[in-house]
């Protein structure tokens, strides 16, 4: 793991790319802001979480290090021990994650137990969508109490990376450690409410395009050339037929722009 740190004195802020070796756009992103050689108001963290995965252009080496938060530092797998190392490097910093899809083109944000930093962060960034991933979170870094995720595009486009540096600039706006003011898009928010799995050695393709309504009667998938049916209206996330073995993707309800979701409350682990 690659920690840079920016700025004089402890930081209160990170990003983080790579925790997917095969999603090399926060990687870069980071590369090409700390080549610019910024000038900031206050420190931060700017880490290459998975640089063995990174290198070999793999997912993961032995297990997903978005599912195995907060770590085990005496586990016997690599990334169940850099979980650890990473939520260690992240304690009480405000953070912003930063992944690639095989389904969507554009970025949007992933968040979980909405509190008011979270909200605060989510809303300036440049993204489409905000969605609200706490019913399917359990290990991933969204979980924890200051951190927000992107997806910032097709995997190993120049898009995505573009993508990606935009929002590391304004995350650090918004979080004072870039001068200058950050987007307010007012995004719409999505509400996860349930993973729709794959059938194992079926063949599937999607219809439906992720964050348009699919209506109740309407076919959104074909599995083998049956056609899979909505029995009640919800927004696809993240759906393909392609990057997962198990996962299709998900259901979601649109909630309206961001801006008109009731005050969030604080979760648990706030602090």
């Amino acid at each position: 793991m690659q920690v840079h740190t920016v700025g004089e004195g402890t930081p209160e802020v990170a990003v983080v790319g790579a925790v997917h070796g095969d999603e090399p756009c926060g990687a870069r992103a980071i590369e090409r802001f700390l080549a610019s050689d910024p000038e900031v108001d206050r420190p931060a963290k700017l880490i290459i979480a998975n640089e063995r995965a990174l290198e070999r252009g793999v997912r993961y080496v032995e297990t997903d290090l978005n599912r195995a938060l907060p770590g085990d530092p005496e586990s016997d797998l690599y990334e169940e021990r850099l979980a650890h190392d990473l939520a260690t490097a992240v304690e009480g910093c405000l953070s912003l994650g930063i992944h690639s899809t095989v389904s969507y083109d554009e970025a949007f944000a992933n968040v979980a137990y909405l509190n008011d930093r979270k909200r605060e962060i989510a809303a300036h960034l440049p993204v489409t969508g905000i969605v609200d991933f706490t019913a399917v979170s359990d290990g991933r870094s969204v979980e924890l109490p200051g951190f927000v995720d992107i997806e910032a595009g097709y995997q190993g486009s120049d898009a995505a990376v573009d993508n990606a540096y935009d929002c590391i600039v304004a995350f650090l706006q918004t979080t004072g450690v870039l001068p200058g003011d950050p987007p307010a898009q007012d995004p719409g928010f999505y509400e996860v409410t349930e993973a729709i799995y794959k059938e194992p050695t079926r063949t599937y393709r999607v219809r439906a395009r992720n964050f348009e309504r699919v209506a109740p009667g309407e076919t959104f998938a074909t599995v083998d050339g049956d056609p899979l049916v909505a029995d009640d209206e919800f927004w696809p996330v993240l759906m393909s037929a392609e990057g997962h073995d198990k996962l299709l993707g998900y259901r979601s309800t649109y909630h309206g722009p961001f801006s008109t979701v009731p005050g969030a409350q604080a979760d648990a682990t706030d602090d």
